[in-house]
């Protein structure tokens, strides 16, 4: 039997028609944890990384860090391996990873008009209107966010669906049973070809799971055996790059050859660099002194240590919640929620990120607290800076050989 993959807006009973197939099929349901569960398992890599990297969710650090691209190449092989069993029933984020050329997945969308979304959220839900305003706003842009990020177009565009189901005009049973009609249809049963798409896939997230771990960020497909690389950024040293991308895919168990072309965001101005994945890239300052911090980041840049700036505590819990730093610069005396509380809850909730104090109004006993609360390290300003950046090296050392 064919796969399913199902993507849902908000308050459009996606899980109510979920349940619904899946009973009547009795396939295995894949959830997008279940994703990224198998992946942090099998790549030894943290799930709330893989969850991050599949939600439609900007990163704070993304100018400097391939970790997104990489996660998601993970996820695309984790993802392989399940097409190449049959009767699954993907439901989620994940869905828009699987590639339109594997025709044994049909491809459902499940969409209402915003005003029958509000009434399912107040009569079914409980939520006031505005609340619910809220959710669908803020569920509706990571969706257009993360289907634009993979493929250009919007989360809602018939070209990305079989069949698109609008839940305003249907029951959740009607849905359910057009659902089921189709996923019988010659047109999505297995073939010879279908199961080949889902080999060429596997050998692309291979080669971009490579090419992202050595630093690089280009658009990867496969055809048995034959690699395109498409770079979509420009490089000044092109050749040198194309040289490059073919050395490491050419050497890949399942290549055959090699091809290199150029996208159309190669002749926007923005030029490509490769990543360096031993350097740091997701160090946060935190310090209400907007001149002082802002020196800092721009003598930290020039040292190839970029950094997201954060002018107090509140701001620095609520985006370490959204995506956790490597290495936070901390300052201590801040308006409102201060350092020594915000070094408290960080440590608490997110042990694994290195806390450097760095404060120009401490005293000794600030400083014991602080290593006792889990610090990395305690400087007093002014601090030299090859001495600020030698030691958030060693702290995001110890990140490294954590992970």
């Amino acid at each position: 039997m064919s796969s399913i993959a199902i993507f849902s807006g908000t308050f459009c009973h996606g899980e109510e028609v979920v349940r619904g197939v899946t009973a009547s099929l009795g396939c295995e349901l894949v959830l997008d944890q279940h994703v990224t569960s198998e992946a942090s398992r099998r790549f030894q890599i943290s799930e709330e990384k893989f969850e991050y990297a599949l939600s439609g969710e900007t990163s704070l650090f993304k100018r400097f860090s391939r970790e997104k691209e990489r996660c998601i190449a993970l996820l695309k092989l984790v993802l392989a391996d399940m097409l190449n069993q049959d009767k699954h029933l993907f439901f989620g984020y994940a869905t828009h990873l699987i590639p339109r050329e594997i025709t044994h997945v049909l491809k459902v969308g499940l969409i209402a008009e915003r005003t029958y979304r509000t009434k399912v959220a107040r009569d079914e839900k409980g939520l006031q209107e505005k609340d619910a305003a809220k959710i669908m706003r803020k569920e509706d842009e990571k969706a257009v966010s993360w289907v634009n990020y993979l493929l250009q177009k919007n989360s809602w565009d018939v070209d990305l669906y079989d069949i698109i189901v609008p839940m305003d005009k249907k029951s959740v049973e009607s849905a359910v049973q057009l659902i089921l009609e189709n996923a019988q249809k010659d047109v999505v049963k297995i073939t010879t070809e279908s199961k080949r798409a889902v080999k060429d896939f596997t050998l692309a997230a291979e080669v971009e799971s490579v090419l992202s771990k050595e630093g690089h960020h280009v658009s990867v497909s496969a055809k048995e055996g034959h690699v395109t690389l498409t770079i979509k950024k420009h490089v000044l040293l092109l050749s040198r790059l194309e040289e490059e991308l073919k050395k490491i895919t050419i050497a890949l168990p399942g290549v055959k050859d090699v091809e290199t072309r150029v996208g159309p965001g190669y002749y926007k101005s923005n030029i490509y660099r490769q990543f360096d994945v031993k350097k740091p890239s997701k160090f946060m300052l935190v310090d209400d002194e907007p001149e002082f911090v802002e020196t800092l980041s721009d003598r930290l840049l020039m040292r190839d240590m970029p950094a997201t700036i954060v002018y107090d505590g509140e701001q620095a819990l609520s985006l370490v919640d959204q995506e956790e730093p490597e290495v936070m610069v901390l300052d201590l005396k801040m308006p409102g929620i201060d350092g020594m509380e915000v070094l408290r809850r960080i440590k608490k909730e997110h042990p694994h990120v290195e806390i450097i104090v760095l404060t120009g109004q401490g005293s000794k006993e600030d400083e014991e607290l602080c290593l006792k609360l889990g610090a990395f390290a305690y400087l007093e300003k002014p601090v030299d800076v090859e001495v600020l950046a030698q030691t958030m090296r060693e702290a995001y050392q110890k990140v490294r050989e954590r992970s």
